[in-house]
């Protein structure tokens, strides 16, 4: 009797429970469903993508070709705007600048003494030179006058009237070029020698210039708040500024935020549009999504930036570049191949 009782009632429960069990798994589905056809959800475009800075990957290199001294920071290490990441040997660059910088110092003397002209002492000597001089002149005149009045009354010979008249020409030619010497030390600096002076000066300040310019291309200098990614040389390298074959030292970017730089086939550039949403996956992370949006879509069409490296991979297509920026506190690494994915449809993806 027991026993056809509990039979009884485990009959009951299961048939009860049949309803329970086909009402809850119809929510499951119906929420199931309601999650893959939500908006924005379904992707609209997918393509391989590449993950980097939102500043792109900046190779910094150096315009002159030399040894380097040090390179200043590791991989990984924070940069900032100006800081010194690397230096070139240059004492020699550093004695130009010295060298110039001396011409200068130079030059401005020289400027100097032509402004200000004679020193007072030499101003003093030369009118005492003119004030002897004039002695010299009024005594060999009033000689010469003697001598005419001795020659009139005949007691002198004309010869050596003439020999008094010689010398006191001679002094008054004397007395004019000392105050002629004189005028010239005291008056004021030509126009002409001005204008010389102070282009030797401008010459030599852009002298200075330019070795200061060549002496600071010798410290390589961050251009932007970000951190190091790649480090090429090391201290005692030989670096090469050759336009043809790059040559960087380090390679930065500021990773605070973080772009997939996706490709779009052809088929699909007429369904992204600047502020759709998108997100990227990667085998290294899975059952994860990564949000952004896209930030930029490019105009050109052009070869594939992204491999895949299988053997049945086109080479050929061609594929408009899209950027989809990630959202703020992402953490991937740069380089990092992904699969990137644009959702909702155009209309709804364009900014408003």
């Amino acid at each position: 009797m027991n026993k056809t009782k509990i039979a009884v009632l485990v009959c009951a429960v299961a048939v009860l429970a049949v309803p329970f069990l086909f009402l809850v798994g119809r929510s499951r589905a119906a929420n199931s469903q309601t999650e893959i056809a939500q908006p924005g959800v379904n992707p609209l475009v997918a393509g391989p993508g590449q993950v980097e800075p939102v500043s792109e990957n900046i190779m910094i290199g150096s315009e002159l070709s030399g040894k380097l001294k040090s390179v200043n920071v590791e991989e990984g290490d924070r940069i900032h705007r100006g800081e010194v990441l690397a230096v070139l040997q240059n004492d020699d660059y550093r004695a130009q600048v010295n060298s110039a910088a001396a011409q200068v110092q130079q030059k401005e003397a020289a400027l100097r003494k032509v402004l200000n002209g004679a020193r007072s002492q030499e101003r003093a000597q030369a009118l005492s030179s003119v004030h002897e001089a004039k002695a010299v002149m009024n005594n060999a005149e009033s000689e010469l006058l003697r001598r005419q009045k001795l020659f009139g009354a005949g007691v002198i010979s004309r010869e050596e009237l003439e020999t008094y008249q010689r010398e006191s020409d001679v002094d008054k030619a004397r007395y004019q070029e000392a105050l002629q010497n004189y005028l010239l030390i005291d008056d004021h600096a030509r126009e002409e020698d001005v204008s010389a002076a102070q282009a030797d000066v401008q010459e030599a300040r852009a002298q200075l210039q330019d070795a200061r310019a060549m002496y600071e291309k010798t410290i390589i200098r961050s251009p932007l708040d970000g951190t190091v990614l790649r480090k090429h040389h090391r201290n005692g390298e030989s670096v090469s500024n050759s336009s043809t074959v790059p040559d960087p030292i380090l390679t930065i970017g500021d990773t605070k935020t973080l772009r997939v730089r996706m490709d779009v086939d052809e088929t699909d550039v007429n369904r992204v549009h600047l502020g759709q949403q998108g997100y990227v996956t990667a085998d290294a992370y899975p059952n994860q999504k990564f949000w952004g949006r896209v930030v930029r879509v490019g105009n050109q069409l052009g070869p594939k930036n992204v491999r895949t490296d299988e053997p049945a991979e086109r080479v050929d297509t061609k594929i408009l570049e899209t950027l989809i920026e990630l959202n703020s506190g992402t953490k991937l690494p740069i380089g990092l191949r992904v699969d990137a994915y644009v959702i909702g449809d155009a209309r709804s993806g364009m900014p408003r």
